[in-house]
């Protein structure tokens, strides 16, 4: 998908809102979950259910990337495996905490496989175990992690395609 795809779905949001909505002052991001186009699908209809509430990351990531972490107030374009638009979200909560500390809470509202947190555990140290090798870390279970929450505030024509 092109950047005008999504600089178009961000502008049909916009025009939902009032004139002196705090999005129209905003910042976004356009990406997809995960670390390929299948699994960006997968986690990305999740959200579309409403199953998927939650996410986490490396904090490690971050800091390779140079990036300040994510805040309260956030929007993101959430894209699909393919790079086109399904979703916008608005982070509602972010906690610094490690893996070994996630709980069955916030597990259960990643929204993925059972839902319980050994699922999640092992599914995130596979995870993490493949995608840390690209900045030169290994998983650990006191790796830092950036965990958020979010609320989907607009879905525009992603769910007329199925």
């Amino acid at each position: 998908m092109t950047t005008a795809t999504v600089e178009q779905f961000w502008q049909a949001y916009l025009a939902t809102l009032p004139a002196d909505a705090p999005a129209h002052r905003a910042a976004y991001v356009a990406e997809p979950f995960g670390d390929h186009p299948a699994l960006a699908d997968e986690l990305g209809a999740l959200v579309l259910e409403g199953k998927k509430t939650a996410t986490c990351s490396s904090l490690w990531e971050w800091e390779a990337e140079g990036k300040p972490v994510t805040e309260v107030g956030a929007f993101w374009i959430v894209l699909d495996g393919r790079g086109a638009p399904m979703c916008i979200a608005e982070t509602t909560e972010v906690t610094l905490r490690r893996f070994d500390e996630v709980d069955e809470a916030f597990a259960y509202e990643e929204g993925e496989d059972d839902r319980s947190l050994q699922a999640w555990r092992e599914g995130h140290q596979r995870f993490f175990t493949r995608t840390l090798a690209a900045i030169g870390k290994q998983f650990t279970p006191e790796m830092p992690l950036v965990c958020e929450r979010f609320r989907v505030v607009y879905r525009g024509e992603s769910m007329a395609r199925g």
